[in-house]
């Protein structure tokens, strides 16, 4: 006898496990893991999923009830995704639900836009016969229509029905009468139906055509590898990205390609629209509920053959993908942040996995992961280290910004900086200044006792905006800017580090007749604000971009000749092993930016630790050196990607149950390794860095050992005994628990 385990329907949240049904013979050999099926749930009939087939029953057989069927409509994409969805459940650790949440988004209903145009099926001497008759009979208004008719032949409908006045009764009476047909076609939604198709004639350069050869080559010989294109910034990576989408169409399939940022969209579509037309479209957080709906709809029904977006587009229903791409592989953003804690990298190349599909992985600046990994042979490095028609890379200087305090300047540009933005204001050339920051300031902190004005929610402190109030960025709580000391009453009271306002501003008292755009999480808010400020600058609308890390990603500004990166180091002393990594990435794209026209670029990057090595690599575009360096220190604390990180959240609103039931994990978690004589590294329960947030409490279990596959075990263990207290309250019924695999931010 064989048994399926079904997920019931997902719109259902609270029956968030699996039922067991017996399958019937006749239907064996159409039930498969994810497909659609109709179940007998108590006394109604509902749809689920199929996750898992089994010949072992989990209950009395006579208790097992058969399956219905399979669901009309189930498609082959959906057991995919389904399937998919299994495999995020299980390295990710989250319950199904939430996979499936993940990787089918959109679940509900949307309404459907529709066209309508009626149109004459009589002959020309029918219709006259007819009308004569309508006429006669005074059916004035089935004769104003069919006179319509008889001029046009075919009519849209709302025209009918809202000048000419006509009810849509009389309309269907007619049809009825097999006088005219109402003929209804769906109308998508297209979120690049506005953008203006140019020509495309870009050519491959000797260099672009040796990768795109090498993995063509692969694909024709039935290869389906990960590739890791490292290629300097302005090297071509997109006209690759293109040159092999276009042979994956030629075979009929489609492709996916991945970005980091939204903000990255408008100038990335632009390039595939022009090469491509109408079978581009985009997925993104600022598209409405039904755009987003309506585009993987097309992806569905063919209209589209290649999909742009962030995370959310890597689960395309495409029926026959090819290929995926992953531009700016190294972002932090292809990590979600929310449960499931999934990876777009790795679930990419399990995707494509099930597909027989290939994966590039694209950046200037490889994640260490990603280097590590092709220093294994589990990717094939393809590397393009030469910009497009030889351009030379920016030259790069480093101010020391303790060297500037000392000969008392005390502004945010350093005397070099500003010298070369008065140097390209005269020349009509542009720049780019960047900070990792928004707002006005960082904190609020007493230069007499130390205190900082802190969130009371909230172990963060508060940031200082332009309207004087005072807003914690983890839970929303505001507060007016306090005029004395909240400790001691004393008066000085001061902003610390600047942000992006801040730096406006400042720039504007220096430059008056500059003309500057301010780009930052504060000037983006509305759907099309990314779009607007960087087609702005694009027209040479401003000669000064401000802005944290969205405009140092990707964009390409030919008149762009100098880059300032201030406080290049604020990212670099922080509480997380990727700080080195970080920055280095950060500077070298920042660096990218200036140069990319016929005009030579410079780049200036103030720091107040000028000999690091994340930086002094960064300045020499020297990306084997930082990797080289950082390996090492990876490897000597037994970091990722050299060793695997599992860190378990726990959260509750009460402090002391919070604590023992971190404590009753933790202990589990060493008799585990005890009982196994695995080699994991334990550390925990502590605080989490941020131990309180909006007056829930978090605590924070660490373990670290070589196989992931071993960090899986122990979270499957943790779940098993989780589920298995069966004391009459169970400590773990409240407290919410969330893995993370190899996390890419700070815990």
């Amino acid at each position: 006898m064989k048994y399926a385990n079904v997920i019931v329907d997902i719109s259902i949240d609270k029956l968030d496990k699996t039922f067991q049904y017996r399958i019937p013979e006749e239907l064996e050999e159409k039930i498969a893991v994810g497909v659609q099926v109709d179940i007998p749930f108590g006394r109604r009939t509902v749809t689920g999923y199929v996750t898992e087939l089994t010949d072992q029953p989990e209950i009395d057989v006579t208790k097992i009830r058969p399956l219905n069927g399979v669901h009309e409509g189930s498609v082959a994409i959906t057991a995919q995704l389904v399937a998919l969805a299994g495999w995020i459940q299980k390295n990710y650790g989250s319950t199904m639900n939430q996979a499936l949440k993940t990787v089918i988004p959109v679940r509900r209903k949307i309404r459907q836009t529709e066209h309508k145009r009626v149109r004459l099926l009589l002959s020309e001497e029918q219709a006259a016969g007819k009308l004569a008759l309508f006429e006669e009979k005074k059916h004035t208004a089935k004769a104003r229509l069919l006179r319509e008719l008889i001029a046009g032949h075919e009519i849209d409908y709302t025209l009918l029905t809202g000048k000419l006045n006509i009810a849509p009764a009389t309309i269907r009476g007619m049809e009825q009468q097999k006088i005219l047909l109402v003929e209804t076609t769906r109308n998508y939604r297209n979120p690049v139906a506005h953008f203006e198709k140019k020509d495309y004639d870009r050519i491959l350069n000797e260099n672009q055509k040796r990768v795109v050869s090498a993995v063509v080559s692969d694909m024709e010989e039935g290869k389906h590898l990960t590739y890791l294109l490292k290629g300097v910034t302005g090297s071509g990576k997109t006209e690759v990205y293109m040159e092999l989408i276009a042979h994956v169409l030629k075979q009929g399939r489609q492709a996916v390609v991945l970005i980091p940022e939204i903000a990255l969209t408008y100038q990335t579509v632009m390039r595939f629209y022009n090469r491509f037309g109408d079978r581009v479209s985009i997925l993104n957080s600022r598209l409405s509920q039904g755009e987003r709906f309506d585009q993987f709809a097309r992806a569905r029904a063919g209209d589209i053959d290649i999909m742009i977006g962030p995370r959310s587009a890597l689960f395309t229903p495409f029926p026959d993908l090819g290929l995926i791409i992953i531009d700016e592989e190294h972002e932090t953003s292809y990590k979600s942040e929310t449960v499931p804690r999934y990876h777009a990298r790795e679930t990419a190349i399990e995707r494509a996995a099930m597909n027989h599909a290939s994966v590039v992985l694209g950046s200037a600046t490889p994640s260490v992961d990603s280097y590590y990994q092709a220093s294994l042979g589990n990717y094939r490095l393809l590397e393009l280290n030469e910009r497009v028609d030889n351009k030379p890379l920016p030259d790069c200087e480093v101010v020391d910004l303790r060297e500037e305090l000392r000969m008392g300047n005390c502004s945010i540009l350093s005397g070099r900086l500003q010298e070369l933005v008065q140097d390209r204001l005269e020349k009509k050339q542009q720049t780019m200044l960047f900070l990792n920051r928004r707002g006005v300031s960082g904190f609020i902190s007493c230069r007499s006792c130390g205190y900082v004005v802190q969130c009371p929610h909230c172990d963060v402190s508060l940031s200082l905006h332009q309207s004087q109030r005072m807003v914690c960025h983890y839970c929303g709580y505001e507060q007016p800017q306090p005029a004395v000391c909240p400790s001691c009453k004393s008066r000085y009271l001061g902003a610390f580090k600047a942000g992006t306002e801040k730096i406006e501003m400042h720039v504007k008292k220096i430059f008056p007749k500059a003309r500057i755009i301010r780009m930052d999480a504060d000037t983006t808010r509305t759907k099309d604000s990314y779009e607007k400020i960087l087609q702005a600058f694009a027209n040479q609308e401003a000669d000064i971009l401000i802005g944290t890390q969205m405009i140092v990603k990707g964009h390409d500004f030919p008149n762009v000749t100098l880059v300032g990166v201030l406080a290049a180091d604020m990212s670099l002393h922080v509480a997380d092993y990727h700080a080195n990594e970080r920055t280095f990435a950060l500077l070298t794209q920042a660096i990218g930016r200036a140069g990319r026209g016929s005009k030579p670029g410079y780049a200036v990057i103030q720091t107040y630790d000028p000999e690091h090595f994340a930086i002094q690599t960064a300045k020499a575009q020297d990306y084997e050196s930082f990797y080289k360096k950082e390996i090492a220190y990876r490897s000597m604390l037994y970091y990722p990607p050299v060793w695997n990180l599992l860190v378990v959240h726990c959260s509750f609103g009460n402090q002391d149950t919070l604590e023992a039931a971190a404590g009753l994990l933790a202990e589990r978690i060493k008799c585990t390794i005890a009982e196994q004589g695995q080699r994991v590294h334990l550390v925990g329960p502590a605080d989490a860095a941020v131990s309180k947030i909006n007056d829930i409490y978090h605590k924070v279990i660490y373990m670290k050992t070589e196989s992931y596959d071993t960090l899986v075990e122990l979270k499957d263990g943790l779940l098993a005994y989780i589920k298995s207290d069966n004391k009459e309250k169970n400590i773990f019924s409240d407290i919410t628990i969330q893995f993370d695999f190899n996390p890419v931010s700070g815990f």
